[in-house]
């Protein structure tokens, strides 16, 4: 049997419900913004399945991760198709980010590892262990006879990956574990936190993650309905609980965040105070609406991209 979104149908659905019933702030203008038509140009006899995650690089190609053949598909900023990879490297793909030098980083919740690609496609870095879910909290040290399984740091079903400024990067991590971990540039690990639960720094699916220029970690707390706010060694800031259900984030230069909330079928536009300056989407299969709207990214040039679960698709988005 294949992973579902969440947890069992009869919680699932009594989720749904309640993320419906919550409150969530509504009194904000809405953001003029304009679906491209035919975005992007798949070729001949193509097509995406389940969309969960994209991400634009500074040249403004757009990269869409799925969960079907090709998984990775790269694109120009008019929508062109560039190429395709990633064959037999994902059981349920769920994110891909850059990180500030360009490497293309994806998340498989399915075989319980991130990894780092290059320019070329080719991995460059695991982390986890593949097919081999786990708690563990333990950094890989090398004994009189190698690695053993219980060294090595266990995910289970991560989620996203976000960079700071000094190289650190963070891991959410995600439907089986509740917690994010702390990675050095390198890969090598620094530390844990998070456990499953309401309270403060206590999460319920942290589904994305990103950091801003002063190094805090903001988390994407799904079905706990709120955005965590953490320093960079994982100390709780504050929480924002009016933002509905984050299930993506991202962060552009300027400090501008974006959140995807896939139960209301919308993009919201805040600033890192907490305070939302605009949204646009509704529930729909149109150009323009959204249904399960997962993961979004910003391009070079303001442009905004989405990725979707139940309308199997990316869409892009301008501002007038």
């Amino acid at each position: 049997m294949g992973y579902k979104e969440s947890t069992p149908m009869k919680t699932f659905t009594l989720l749904f419900l309640l993320a419906c019933l919550l409150p969530a702030q509504t009194d904000f203008p809405p953001l003029s913004s304009k679906p491209v038509a035919n975005w992007p140009h798949l070729p001949p006899a193509s097509n995406f399945r389940e969309t969960p995650g994209i991400a634009a690089d500074p040249r403004g190609h757009v990269f869409v991760i799925h969960r079907g053949e090709h998984p990775i598909m790269e694109f120009d900023p008019e929508g062109k198709f560039v190429r395709a990879f990633g064959d037999t490297l994902f059981d349920r793909a769920h994110a891909v980010r850059f990180d500030p030098e360009g490497n293309l980083w994806a998340v498989d919740d399915g075989s319980h590892v991130v990894m780092r690609l290059d320019a070329e496609g080719h991995v460059k870095m695991v982390l986890g262990r593949y097919r081999k879910p786990g708690d563990s909290v333990t950094p890989a040290h090398p004994g009189p006879r190698g690695i053993r399984d219980e060294d090595v740091l266990l995910f289970n079903r991560p989620t996203d990956v976000a960079f700071a400024p000094n190289g650190d990067f963070y891991v959410s991590d995600g439907y089986g574990n509740s917690r994010v971990v702390k990675f050095s540039k390198d890969g090598r690990f620094l530390k844990t936190w998070g456990t499953k639960g309401a309270a403060p720094g206590q999460f319920n699916t942290p589904h994305s993650v990103v950091v801003d220029k002063q190094g805090h970690v903001y988390v994407a707390d799904r079905e706990n309905y709120r955005i965590q706010i953490f320093d960079a060694n994982g100390e709780f800031l504050k929480q924002w609980t009016h933002v509905g259900a984050p299930w993506g984030l991202y962060i552009t230069p300027d400090q501008t965040l974006f959140m995807c909330d896939g139960y209301n079928n919308r993009v919201l536009k805040l600033n890192l105070e907490g305070r939302i300056l605009g949204g646009f989407g509704s529930p729909g299969k149109r150009p323009g609406e959204f249904s399960y709207v997962h993961n979004l990214s910003v391009g070079p040039d303001g442009a905004i991209y989405t990725a979707e679960i139940l309308n199997w698709r990316p869409q892009k988005f301008v501002m007038r």
